[in-house]
């Protein structure tokens, strides 16, 4: 597996790639807030929200469809979330077998749910696209995140790709060993389908160990003390606390948008 399959980080020349992450962060994580507190059925908002998302990508010289395209991966998750359709009480809008019923509280409801996860999802996808993972962990350093909390991400980020081509290598080991005949599926039975998978997982988690040890040996010896250090300084400048203030008024506007009746 390559890197670019899991980092999604687009290297432009846009104003929104230049600014400080700090304020990119604290900007989607505000945003992100903003648009989970938003009440129900909130459909203007929604629509302000999804086009400042939309906008910050084209702003970046992203395309929108890469966005939308990345986010569907969250629709899955949300099938949790079904069951508000046919317990909320309210107005009945279908009746299916079972007693099953949709009351319109539990329609908006749930289609509300959808929205904020989507959008929050965009904006998180936008962010990503637009600064790189270890500019992102110096943000949170700088907003006084606790460092193991930081190193944690740090540590997932980067060998996560490690594990990923461990992964790969013991497929391409397993594809080796498992001959078949044309025409004939290879594998046989799905138990034992299943015992090999069993196998290859516990195999990945001892030698994740081994490595992790092996690492962190190194990293010690190398000077490692818990903190990151970065070549980049970071530091504030005019336009960015102005686009810091021009967006926290946004959000407010927003806000205020959602709660008109």
């Amino acid at each position: 597996m390559h890197l670019n399959t899991f980092d999604q980080y687009q290297q432009n020349k846009s104003w929104i790639h230049q600014l400080d992450p700090r304020v990119k962060v604290v900007t989607a994580i505000l945003f992100i807030i903003s648009t989970a507190v938003l009440p129900d059925g909130a459909w203007l908002a929604f629509m302000i929200s999804w086009s400042l998302v939309i906008g910050a990508a084209l702003a970046a010289h992203i395309q929108p469809w890469f966005v939308i395209k990345r986010s569907l991966l969250v629709l899955p998750f949300l099938l949790a979330a079904v069951t508000i359709l046919f317990t909320l009480p309210g107005a009945t809008i279908w009746r299916g077998p079972m007693g099953l019923t949709i009351s319109d509280n539990g329609l908006m409801r749930f289609a509300s749910i959808l929205l904020r996860s989507w959008i929050s999802v965009q904006m998180a996808i936008v962010l990503t696209s637009t600064t790189r993972f270890p500019d992102i962990l110096h943000a949170l350093r700088h907003l006084k995140v606790p460092a193991i909390l930081v190193s944690i991400l740090a540590f997932m980020y980067r060998y996560v790709f490690v594990m990923a081509d461990e992964v790969g290598r013991m497929l391409r080991a397993r594809a080796a060993r498992s001959a078949r005949f044309p025409g004939q599926k290879g594998g046989r039975s799905l138990w034992w389908r299943s015992k090999v998978a069993g196998n290859m997982v516990g195999q990945l988690f001892l030698r994740s160990i081994e490595r992790s040890d092996r690492v962190y040996q190194a990293m010690l010896s190398r000077g490692y003390r818990g903190e990151l250090l970065t070549m980049n300084r970071h530091v504030m400048l005019s336009k960015d606390w102005m686009i810091l203030a021009v967006s926290l008024l946004i959000i407010v506007i927003v806000q205020g948008a959602g709660r008109l009746v």
